[in-house]
């Protein structure tokens, strides 16, 4: 009897406190006059005490508000009919908890202090299985260089230059033989910080080949690519495009994704850097996978091309990147 008697006054004296703050028109200070109450000696139920007689508080419940009205809903990974596996894409919503408990450390009319936090998909890309990727979630605003290399020594400083001075990285998939003889070239561009992928060995078209010989081609480059660089590669870029099922599902058992293009500059036919800034200008959009190779007609249009992609509102990122479920930086819900 004693004990309810002591928190029947604990309530007492919050209830009259709360209410004296609410007639002096200050409804805001309740939060910060809960937070003094619960850090005081001998009322530590106080907090639970209010809650329990009043109800949900103001402050909990305009967050609980906002959080559902902002949320953005993930998006699954899918197999597309036309473009095949696509991957998911992170949602994002407020963490209601630690909202209201960073809110509750506020003043009087302070604004309050949301924390996001991103939700992923229930289906993700690792779940589709084996299936070709040409593009990026539409979903996501970000685009990647997809920079072949079997040949063109002469343009890739100068492309790696460009990318350095524009602050962007590229996935360069390298062909295997080409590795071989240029590994020096090869750790500048991995110095660089840009992303280094398995193009296979020999330049082969990969559907007109044997099981054995396709597993050959790609094995030889990703060993080169562990021995002379480090590199734990996650994707395979076919030559030439050139590919079958078979080829996915022998990528797919040494654990790497068959990836294509979304938007070709086809910079081997030489056109000029103009023609291929407004190519890119008018088919890139979120997502987008761009093919070129360290040719004249890409290193003169490089700039280009990421000015145009910037003009979308689009971001440049690697190809591990704009395929991952991660949400770009900067898109939030308010």
């Amino acid at each position: 009897m004693e004990l309810v008697r002591n928190q029947s006054k604990k309530l007492a004296v919050v209830l009259a406190g709360v209410a004296a703050v609410m007639l002096i028109g200050q409804v805001d200070s309740v939060r910060t006059y809960i937070t003094e109450i619960r850090n005081g000696p001998g009322t530590q139920n106080a907090f639970d005490m209010f809650k329990e007689a009043t109800g949900e508080e103001s402050l909990l419940s305009a967050i609980r508000d906002k959080a559902a009205e902002t949320r953005i809903a993930p998006v699954n990974a899918r197999v597309d009919r036309v473009w095949k596996a696509i991957p998911g894409y992170n949602g994002l919503e407020i963490d209601v908890e630690a909202t209201y408990r960073k809110a509750l450390g506020g003043t009087l009319n302070t604004k309050i202090p949301y924390v996001y936090r991103q939700v992923e998909p229930e289906i993700q890309l690792k779940d589709l299985g084996a299936h070709p990727i040409y593009r990026g979630n539409e979903s996501k605003p970000m685009v990647s260089f997809m920079i072949n290399v079997a040949w063109g020594n002469e343009f890739l400083v100068p492309m790696l230059d460009t990318l350095d001075a524009e602050k962007v990285k590229a996935t360069f998939f390298l062909d295997g033989s080409w590795l071989s003889k240029n590994a020096e070239l090869a750790k500048e561009i991995q110095k660089r910080g840009h992303e280094l992928s398995n193009h296979a060995y020999s330049h082969p078209d990969m559907s007109r080949l044997s099981a054995e010989r396709a597993r050959l081609e790609i094995s030889k480059t990703e060993e080169l690519l562990q021995q002379t660089l480090g590199v734990k590669n996650r994707w395979f870029a076919p030559p030439s495009g050139d590919f079958n099922q078979k080829t996915v599902d022998i990528a797919a058992s040494m654990g790497l994704k068959t990836v294509l293009w979304t938007v070709d500059t086809v910079d081997w036919r030489k056109p000029s850097p103009d023609s291929v800034i407004a190519k890119i200008a008018k088919k890139t959009e979120a997502g987008s996978l761009i093919l070129m190779h360290p040719t004249a007609s890409s290193a003169g249009a490089l700039k280009g091309m990421i000015d145009s992609i910037h003009a979308k509102g689009l971001s440049l990122g690697t190809v591990s990147e704009t395929l991952s479920s991660e949400r770009v930086q900067g898109h939030t819900v308010e």
